[in-house]
């Protein structure tokens, strides 16, 4: 398949297409060398015992943990606080170092405790300056481990790899990542010997890298057809109405390849979404009935984010068994089996509500999501997708990320980071008895409104 340049196909024009992207600010003030790398294994390892590498790992987070707090918010800006700030940055980044060295140990533990730090420090701050000469360094420590790994060292490879790609972006860095290693990822996601855990990992690792760095179509339709094959197995042979059973840590896998899946499909152009309609939207149904109430759920997003894509494209009659696809979530909509258990219930309920919504009228139950002094809406299930996949990534750090990321900021149409003085800060910032009296009002009407509807002892006699 020919190359196309990033100006033939730019792989989040889709997502600023379909969707109506808005910001609301609130009114602000003020404007906005590498180390040597050596590949040596640390011959005390072995000595270290499973306490020393956890205290050692409580004291790297400790330092990365005090200096994030210090260069989140602008507080006084004195000079003595920009020398602490350097001071403590620089003890980071030796740490960093340090857990970077630590990938290729000899020991086990200590290379998963090296990839649970660089997890932690990678969704929690921006690092593209300190990685960027380290990222080749980095890349082949993490190919080693995919290699050679089990279990959950190649799943914090995976997951470590991620976040490298979305430090990187979408440029030629990220790229470099992006194809050095989407063939190892690939065979390890294939690998039905495979620790199923790994899989795991690497599913959302596959689809995310794609996701921010795949550069032509060809590699997008090959990361297509990869998860296509893994999710595919849960959905029922034909002349079975029953999706195949399959174990939980398995269901987990296809459920994780399902969103990678339909997070790709958010940047497919319009003549491969045609195609995905024709072969999956009478396939995907089936998956409702699965045991597995993550897999229930990912399929019915799916179903509304192909709906979606669809009518944005103007598809007539798309889907002809849509009185049939509304008895089926409306039936999950309203399920009260006892044999589930209830928050599985609770939250089942609530999405395929908004999912049967959608259907039937096309409207979106939009979301607003705070950081800082901005917020965005989520208001298709497009942005949806994209939004909980970097969350689900991220963890706590995504907000951070939203307010500093250029690639979450260009994919979200946020606009360039804000640059704020401690002004400004100080300003947007309300007191103690403000946030009391409108805590009260807020609980004083939730009140109101949750007494309108609850049963009365009088009106039952």
């Amino acid at each position: 398949m020919a190359q196309l340049g990033r100006s033939v196909w730019h792989p989040h024009s889709n997502l600023r297409g379909m969707v109506v992207h808005r910001q609301e600010i609130q009114s602000l003030h003020g404007e906005g060398g590498s180390p040597s790398w050596t590949t040596r294994a640390r011959s005390s390892a072995k000595a270290d015992s499973q306490a020393s590498d956890d205290e050692a790992a409580s004291e790297v987070l400790s330092h990365y943990s005090s200096a994030s707090e210090g260069t989140s918010v602008a507080e006084e800006g004195t000079g003595s606080d920009t020398v602490d700030e350097q001071a403590q940055q620089e003890e980071v980044e030796d740490k960093l170092k340090e857990c970077i060295d630590n990938v290729l140990d000899k020991s086990a533990k200590t290379r998963q405790v090296a990839l649970e730090n660089l997890r932690l420090a990678f969704s929690s701050k921006m690092l593209f300056d300190f990685l960027l000469e380290r990222r080749l360094t980095l890349t082949d420590s993490l190919e080693k481990c995919l290699k050679k790994g089990k279990g959950e060292e190649q799943s914090l490879a995976a997951t470590v790899l991620t976040l490298l790609c979305l430090q990187m972006g979408s440029g030629p860095e990220g790229e470099e990542v992006f194809r050095s290693l989407k063939p190892l990822l690939i065979n390890i996601l294939t690998d039905t010997s495979a620790s199923p855990i790994s899989r795991q990992s690497c599913a959302v690792a596959l689809g995310m890298c794609c996701y921010i760095a795949a550069a032509d179509l060809e590699d997008l339709i090959s990361c297509l057809t990869c998860l296509e094959g893994i999710f595919s197995t849960s959905c029922p042979e034909e002349g079975n109405s029953m999706p195949a059973q399959h174990s939980p840590l398995l269901q987990t896998l296809h459920c994780n390849a399902l969103q990678s899946w339909s997070l790709l499909l958010t940047i497919c152009p319009s003549s491969y979404i045609k195609k995905i309609l024709d072969n999956h939207l009478l396939k995907l149904p089936l998956m409702l009935s699965s045991d597995n109430v993550n897999l229930r759920i990912t399929a019915g997003e799916t179903i509304a984010l192909l709906f979606e894509l669809a009518r944005d494209m103007e598809e007539d009659n798309f889907y002809e068994d849509t009185d049939l696809l509304c008895t089926k979530l409306k039936a999950l909509a309203t399920d009260s089996n006892k044999y589930r258990a209830k928050t599985d219930r609770r939250r089942q309920r609530s999405i395929f509500r908004d999912v049967l919504h959608f259907i039937e009228s096309g409207e979106f139950h939009e979301e607003t999501i705070r950081f800082g002094l901005e917020c965005m809406y989520v208001d298709s299930w497009v942005r949806r997708r994209t939004y909980d996949a970097f969350k689900e990534v991220l963890g706590s750090g995504v907000r951070h990320h939203l307010q500093n990321n250029e690639l979450l900021r260009e994919i979200f149409d946020l606009g360039p980071p804000l640059v704020l003085d401690a002004a400004a800060i100080k300003a947007s910032k309300i007191s103690r008895f403000e946030k009391h009296l409108y805590n009260s009002a807020a609980f004083k009407a939730r009140t109101k409104a949750r007494s309108r509807v609850r049963d009365k002892r009088a009106d039952i006699l």
